[in-house]
């Protein structure tokens, strides 16, 4: 009788034992849960911020960083095309082509091998710029006209601008989308054959 007793005894000490690790480890595993939910929520809020970053640099954008950090560089998608410049600011990209890459002097027709970088050009806008407003703006140097048969360097400038509009339309961009404007010599930059030039402005803002 003695030794059943015992064995009661001990039997049920076990049980209480095991009750009690029984309690650790409900806690245990619901700390565990816990600790499993507060990891999906923030690699999902994660995943929200780099999908914002990306979407803000595919228009171009620059996001800002926290405070002392530097923000990303600017990226507007045109930067791999040769002969061509874009940079970004005040809620416009502007991509800048050379004059003397897109025409011969003094003329309006848009050359043969400047239809590979324009080509380039009209990808970016319908892949990353879909649905943006752009206006062409046409600039010429500041030498007055005498050979080209133009009446002005305004006049030589829209001609440009209406070429490289015509082309965007004639390649997919919608020609409600597109605006020209004609600066003549009015906005120089520096050299003469950097003042010749057409650009692509594109509204992100």
């Amino acid at each position: 009788m003695r030794v059943c007793a015992m064995t009661a005894g001990s039997v049920a000490a076990a049980i209480f034992l095991m009750s009690g690790c029984n309690s650790d480890m409900r806690q245990q595993a619901t700390l565990l849960s816990q600790e499993n939910l507060d990891l999906r929520r923030e690699l999902a809020e994660r995943n929200d911020e780099l999908a914002q970053t990306r979407q803000l640099l595919r228009v171009g954008q620059t996001p800002s960083g926290a405070p002392g950090q530097t923000p990303l560089a600017q990226v507007t998608g045109f930067e791999h095309i040769p002969d061509v410049s874009a940079t970004f600011g005040r809620g416009e990209v502007t991509v800048a082509l050379p004059g003397d890459v897109l025409f011969a002097p003094g003329k309006a027709m848009l050359k043969s091998s400047a239809r590979t970088s324009l080509g380039d050009v009209v990808s970016v806008l319908n892949q990353s710029y879909a649905g943006r407003s752009i206006r062409v703006e046409g600039h010429t140097d500041a030498d007055p006209i005498r050979k080209s048969g133009h009446k002005s360097n305004y006049h030589l400038a829209f001609e440009r601008a209406y070429a490289v509009r015509d082309y965007l339309i004639s390649n997919g961009i919608a020609e409600e989308r597109v605006a020209l404007a004609s600066y003549g010599p009015n906005q120089p930059r520096g050299a003469k054959s950097a003042s010749r030039r057409v650009e692509i402005i594109v509204i992100v803002e």
